[in-house]
């Protein structure tokens, strides 16, 4: 008794962490009740499977301290040397952290001397792309994929695609959409897409765009997994706002 009593804290400390982790995460919900009724030996096989593969998030999690780091202290250097290079390589770090207005600012200036490079240009229509402003995203992303539709592994069609279907541009959108689906396994392509279907009341295809996402889960390593989680949470989400099967035909 006096043993468990030792150990009891402990038990609690950790299935307190590993429902910190799950609900941060959201994996597949059988591991809360692995947590819930396995008590502490549950939630140590929870941490182990879940938490342990997870450390790399912490050398992300590193990687974007040392990338803000570095951002700082290119807004310091573009002060006194505007070089192209050195808006663009800001710019490209405001990109990977999400703040899109700033990253279009710098991709302006970057832009102005060589306009003959894509990178920046791509780079410019996706941060327009992710900040809603899909009009403004689609002449870079054209002039992109004009000169190489294969640009960026076939995304940059895709991207082009997802544009036209927000600017109401849709037979544009449908056949893009078709030509990159047949040589793309992305699955920010296939979600997409069926969102694209879902607006156009295509509700059948929609769903089925959504499900391709779903399918590939069982497949796919642990590692790739935890990436793909995000579209697998949004996929699931679309196939609730959609009708049920059974009422398709109707």
């Amino acid at each position: 008794m006096g043993l468990v009593s030792l150990f009891f804290p402990w038990g609690v400390l950790l299935q307190a962490a590993a429902m910190v982790h799950f609900i941060r995460r959201r994996p597949d919900t059988v591991w809360l009740w692995v947590i819930l009724f396995l008590g502490p030996p549950g939630a140590l096989f929870y941490i182990f499977m879940e938490v342990v593969p997870d450390l790399d998030l912490l050398r992300q999690s590193l990687e974007g301290v040392r990338r803000r780091k570095r951002m700082h202290h290119l807004e310091a250097v573009v002060l006194d040397n505007p070089a192209a290079g050195n808006w663009e390589e800001l710019a490209d770090l405001y990109l990977d952290e999400g703040q899109f207005a700033r990253a279009r600012a710098c991709y302006d200036k970057a832009i102005t001397s060589r306009t003959d490079y894509p990178d920046p240009i791509y780079r410019r229509g996706m941060a327009a792309l992710f900040q809603g402003d899909f009009a403004a995203a689609v002449p870079d992303l054209e002039y992109i994929t004009s000169r190489d539709p294969k640009y960026d592994f076939h995304r940059a069609i895709a991207l082009v695609a997802h544009a036209y279907a927000n600017t109401g541009q849709f037979d544009k959108a449908d056949t893009l959409f078709q030509r990159a689906t047949e040589i793309s396994t992305l699955s920010e392509t296939y979600f997409n897409y069926a969102t694209f279907l879902a607006s156009q009341n295509r509700t059948v295809e929609a769903r089925q765009w959504a499900e391709r996402i779903l399918a590939k889960k069982p497949t796919m390593p642990r590692y790739l997994q935890r990436r793909e989680r995000l579209w697998f949470r949004q996929a699931r989400a679309l196939l609730k706002r959609l009708p049920p099967a059974e009422s398709r035909s109707g």
